[in-house]
């Protein structure tokens, strides 16, 4: 358990050294692994269940929160105009 809560505080502290796709894809695939891993426990009851089900999970958020990132971002200028750059 305590290697568990040594490589989450160490990947949150690295989270803030990523860019913006980077870091939607490490939390797609935490979020994915973890979600993942409590359903694939829950429905085989096995630790190999748990396994699989948080590689799979953890694969599937990382495509998705990669695919999701914003490409373009904007701002309002003083004359609250929308200007478009890329992120």
């Amino acid at each position: 358990m305590k290697k568990m809560l040594f490589v989450a505080a160490a990947a949150l502290t690295l989270a803030g050294c990523q860019t913006e796709r980077q870091d939607r894809t490490l939390g797609g695939a935490l979020i994915g692994g973890g979600a993942g891993a409590l359903i694939g426990g829950a429905a085989s009851g096995t630790a190999g269940g748990a396994l699989a089900g948080g590689a799979i999970g953890a694969a599937t958020g990382a495509i998705i929160g990669n695919a999701t990132t914003p490409s373009r971002c904007y701002y309002r200028d003083r004359y609250g105009h929308r200007r478009w750059y890329r992120c």
